[in-house]
């Protein structure tokens, strides 16, 4: 089993910390991809943040009321070996398209 972390993402702009408010999940809980986590709250809003993938929650930083700052481990995850790897694709180099809008010009003659 390989551990990943996921840390408090950026809520928005100019947002720098979080309080959390309430953990929905605990240690040793299965959890799957989009599942909330935990109950958050910003200067702006209060919000629940998804699971960004699948696995065992290992460990979890913060209790209710304490403040989180952005980027900081939030929750760690276990999951298989052949799973820890890279999420999401790599781009693949392309040429650069254009796109061009040609109008019309009327001569008014």
């Amino acid at each position: 089993m390989a551990e990943l972390s996921f840390p408090l993402p950026d809520l928005g702009e100019g947002l720098i910390e979080a309080t959390i408010l309430e953990w929905l999940v605990a240690p040793g809980d299965q959890v799957e991809r989009n599942q909330p986590l935990v109950e958050v709250e910003t200067s702006k809003s209060a919000v629940e943040l998804p699971s960004p993938q699948a696995g065992i929650v290992a460990r979890i930083y913060g209790d209710a009321g304490e403040k989180i700052n952005v980027g900081e481990p939030l929750v760690v995850f276990e999951v298989p070996d052949d799973t820890a790897g890279i999420v999401g694709t790599v781009p693949q180099e392309a040429p650069a398209r254009r796109r061009v809008r040609l109008s019309a010009v009327l001569d008014e003659d």
